[in-house]
């Protein structure tokens, strides 16, 4: 089971986070075969966020790797959007023809309408595939409800990220400056 983790940092939480920087490479080391993306988002160079795609044997793993992550124990991220997510690409982001430098990169989340409201899930993959990194949807822990869709994509703009999404099919769409994660060398 695939699963999108989205810690979102705490204001003025930056000097605890670069204290842990390596407690939090080798927690995510642990995981290193199960990761499918991973890395920061950003407002300039600074923190405000860190994803993780990984795939693990169910929702009860998936929360432990959440919640047991450094960052997380020390009060670094404020809040954490955890859910199951498919991964409609079929690779992981080190597969990406685009290489990890190079162009703008973002973390685009669509938070799906309520299903009640007569809106149509939001399952389709873009015909234009060049510019995705990481692309499907975000589901419910049963992966049986639709509940929106993150995507990681190198595109000129925020705007032209954004567009990846038909905005009719979400009660929000946000986008985050973002880059490719893991141990500098």
């Amino acid at each position: 089971m695939e699963f999108l983790c989205y810690h979102r940092d705490r204001p003025g939480s930056l000097p605890l986070r670069d204290k842990l920087m390596e407690e939090h490479w080798s927690y995510m080391d642990r995981y290193a075969k199960e990761m499918i993306a991973r890395g920061p988002t950003l407002a300039g160079d600074i923190p405000t966020g860190s994803v993780h795609i990984v795939d693990l044997p169910d929702p009860a793993a998936a929360r432990a790797f959440a919640f047991n992550e450094p960052n997380y124990q020390a009060g670094v991220y404020r809040d954490v959007l955890l859910r199951r997510w498919r991964n409609t690409l079929g690779r992981t982001m080190w597969d990406f023809p685009g290489g990890p430098t190079g162009g703008n990169r973002y973390l685009v989340l669509g938070l799906g309408l309520s299903l009640d409201a007569g809106q149509v899930a939001d399952l389709a993959v873009p015909p234009d595939r060049d510019e995705l990194i990481a692309y499907g949807p975000l589901l419910s822990d049963n992966g049986a409800t639709w509940l929106g869709t993150a995507v990681l994509i190198q595109a000129p703009d925020p705007e032209t990220a954004r567009a990846i999404l038909a905005p009719d099919r979400y009660a929000d769409i946000e986008v985050h400056d973002w880059q490719f994660g893991g141990r500098r060398s």
